[in-house]
């Protein structure tokens, strides 16, 4: 994949050169790509085992879903920017009932290690600093059955 970002990456850099765009235009346009790169590793919405509804952006909306035996990994929101223009702020609030097996929900950020946000039966709810790059908010499941209940703003 990163292959294909550069090749992108550098197909507009050379138009952009023949072209006449500024800096910003070239920087803008390569967020653009990055971020479309980024939303190739979210799950697609007919493999979810719930339903997500989108917000403003693959960072932000809902995702309402009941698991029965669920044993995978599901990269529920996110994406990668340089420059998300919603802001580096992202507010969380998720309820994760857990009736058989484990589950947690997580945030990863670049190539740092996952940060568990919850992983019993109870509440979530704080706002996240993203920083520059690859940030996902995912769920794993180990024959996990129960529910969540996740809203990102």
């Amino acid at each position: 994949m990163k292959k294909i970002v550069l090749s992108l990456c550098l197909i507009i850099l050379g138009t952009s050169v023949l072209s006449g765009c500024t800096k910003d235009e070239v920087l803008n346009q390569y967020n653009n790509i990055v971020q479309s790169a980024g939303s190739i590793a979210l799950t697609r919405n007919s493999s979810l085992q719930g339903t997500k509804e989108k917000g403003i952006d693959d960072y932000t909306g809902s995702y309402t879903a009941n698991y029965k035996n669920f044993s995978d990994t599901e990269y529920l929101l996110g994406g990668t920017s340089i420059k998300r223009e919603a802001g580096k702020e992202l507010s969380i609030d998720c309820t994760l009932e857990v009736m058989e097996g484990t589950a947690k929900v997580f945030w990863i950020s670049g190539s740092d290690e996952a940060v568990t946000l919850i992983e019993i039966t109870g509440t979530y709810n704080d706002t996240i600093t993203l920083p520059e790059g690859g940030n996902y908010i995912g769920i794993e499941g180990e024959n996990f059955t129960g529910c969540i209940e996740l809203n990102a703003t």
